[in-house]
């Protein structure tokens, strides 16, 4: 079943589906762009969410432009038992910007992946050493990332 979205609702959209405003209210923004109220556009994309035309809103932190130029994706050999201790201790770190379980196989054991964003060269290792004692846990594998090929958002209206 196809959606129909009104000429303001697909305006409103496509100003939210891209940049957000670097403002203290972008959504008020955008609302004033848009000739709305700051609630009917905060409306709009939690009708969205609640109806589950859209699975999730959410900000996607441009890393490099923020200053975190040294990144790191290490998946973790952690016991089945403790992913869900282990995986809450790495998520509280503010460094990590993910931290998930995926399913092993036998040639790939590691279960627990997280994303670290480190300010100068040494600090994602700094990071993992730290993490390393705080769960004692040292089986695992870094990936440093040598550079950034992609990272765009969808696009619904132009």
């Amino acid at each position: 079943m196809a959606i129909q979205f009104s000429e303001t609702e697909q305006r409103i959209l496509a100003l939210a589906g891209g940049d957000l405003p670097d403002t203290e209210r972008p959504f008020k923004t955008i609302a004033d762009q848009v000739g709305v109220t700051e609630d009917e556009v905060i409306d709009l994309i939690k009708g969205l969410k609640e109806r589950k035309i859209i699975r999730r809103f959410g900000a996607t932190l441009r890393h490099q432009k923020a200053g975190y130029g040294h990144n790191a994706m290490v998946a973790w050999r952690v016991p089945d038992s403790r992913t869900d201790e282990v995986g809450q201790i790495f998520a509280a770190r503010p460094e990590i910007s993910h931290c998930y379980v995926r399913r092993t196989y036998p040639e790939w054991t590691y279960n627990v992946y997280t994303m670290i964003h480190g300010e100068r060269p040494g600090h994602t290792d700094e990071v993992v050493a730290e993490l390393e004692q705080a769960v004692g846990i040292d089986d695992h594998c870094t990936l440093k990332s040598l550079k950034e090929l992609k990272k765009t958002s969808m696009v619904y209206f132009k």
